[in-house]
């Protein structure tokens, strides 16, 4: 990636998150002081990480970690692994975590955190030691009642279960540190797939307004990771049938439907939707814009734009991933009708059951699942009639809604504590 390249992400990222929350505050009238502290972050942290590398040569990575907001409780957010993470990107997804932890209302505030690096290419034992010295940099900025990380693209249980470990051997035996453990060591049933199982409670709710049947609703889903993997398998399972995934490299489209158990045997014997047979091979681009009821992005950020809004033909956009659609695409959008389900509901079902197992930690209780699930789905529900009786109140879009309920639940937090 050039330097002009990574420059404008950082900037559009940053950019939509700020459209979204001024547009918002100018609804509720929010006044000026509110608007400008609630625009800057607690903290920053970036620190460079010297590894080792398993051929004797050492390397440096930067990491960060963006602390939002604490004024509704710890903050909370994933840690992602990614060669184009920077500090923009991360400053702007911890922001978002903010808007989405009150939205639901649970008692977090907001954060993020990322290493640049291309675990792809990297060992087990890499990034075993670079996840240990990255922690051991910032471990006392974080905790279970500071600021909680979580997993995020291209981490996982076993990341999560190296940060609680090395967090313990510094502060004690602390599971609560961290969520999206191994279900072993302190992790919660169903939190795995918990983004996935959100996704699917809330495309049946979409449907449902919109006076549609789920059963034989064609699906395509941008990003088959453990998020579009999940709500992939759920919507089949619930009748609706997935005719497009994709992965970092490339889709598949069969108008027929695709058979998900095969795709992810193949993915999982290659390492890449590549080869497979029983599908047209198309890109992720060709992947937006193919004939579906409803479209999934759940890949990284800033693939819906003005540019290719036009040619989508999903009637319901869920956004399963992070800040996937700009706001001159969201004008095209709802102009043509399509129904957007905001990513600020759309994929907070992760950080709902990361409080559950959080709760349970401290706790040191244990929850079955089917009572993680329950409770999942009476919280996003809950959430979603709330956005939607403000947004059809004050004739806005479901996005101005969510962020309006956010800000206004923050702001009144600040002033109760008297920051």
């Amino acid at each position: 990636m050039t330097f002009v390249d990574e420059t404008y992400k950082r900037a559009e990222s940053e950019r939509i998150i700020a459209y979204h929350f001024d547009v918002a505050a100018g609804k509720i009238n929010l006044d000026h002081e509110m608007w400008e502290l609630l625009k800057v972050p607690f903290r920053e942290i970036k620190v460079q990480i010297p590894l080792k590398m398993d051929d004797g040569r050492v390397e440096i990575f930067v990491g960060y970690r963006i602390q939002h907001s604490q004024a509704r409780g710890p903050m909370k957010g994933g840690i992602r692994y990614h060669h184009e993470v920077n500090l923009g990107e991360i400053r702007a997804l911890a922001t978002i975590m903010t808007w989405k932890t009150a939205l639901t209302d649970i008692p977090f505030g907001g954060a993020k955190g990322g290493i640049m690096c291309n675990p792809k290419v990297m060992s087990a034992s890499e990034l075993e030691r670079l996840t240990r010295s990255f922690i051991a940099r910032i471990d006392t900025s974080i905790g279970p009642n500071v600021d909680i990380p979580a997993p995020d693209v291209n981490t996982n249980p076993q990341v999560m279960a190296w940060i609680m470990d090395e967090y313990s051997r510094r502060h004690g035996y602390t599971p609560g540190v961290v969520t999206g453990k191994p279900v072993e060591l302190g992790g919660s049933l169903g939190r795995n797939e918990a983004t996935g199982r959100g996704i699917m409670y809330l495309t049946h709710e979409a449907l449902k307004d919109l006076g549609m049947d789920v059963a034989g609703r064609t699906v395509a889903v941008q990003g088959i990771g453990n998020v579009g993997g999940h709500a992939a398998k759920l919507l089949v399972d619930s009748g609706c049938k997935v005719v497009a995934v994709s992965d970092s490299k490339g889709g598949l489209y069969n108008p027929k439907g695709l058979n998900l158990a095969k795709v992810s045997a193949h993915k999982e014997d290659t390492g890449s939707l590549e080869g497979y047979k029983d599908a047209e091979h198309i890109t992720n681009k060709e992947l937006l814009e193919i004939p579906c009821d409803i479209l999934i992005p759940a890949a990284l950020e800033g693939v819906i734009t003005g540019q290719n809004a036009g040619a989508i033909k999903a009637k319901v956009l869920v956004e399963a991933a992070n800040i996937p659609t700009s706001p001159e695409a969201d004008d095209i959008l709802l102009d043509k009708g399509v129904y957007i389900m905001p990513d600020l509901l759309a994929n907070a079902g992760g950080v709902v059951v990361s409080y559950f197992e959080w709760t349970q930690n401290l706790q040191a209780s244990y929850w079955e699942e089917d009572r993680v699930n329950r409770k999942l789905s009476n919280i996003l529900l809950k959430s979603y009639a709330h956005v939607k009786q403000v947004s059809a109140q004050n004739k806005v879009s479901l996005r101005t809604a969510a962020y309006a309920i956010a800000i206004e639940k923050v702001a009144r937090a600040i002033k109760l504590r008297g920051f």
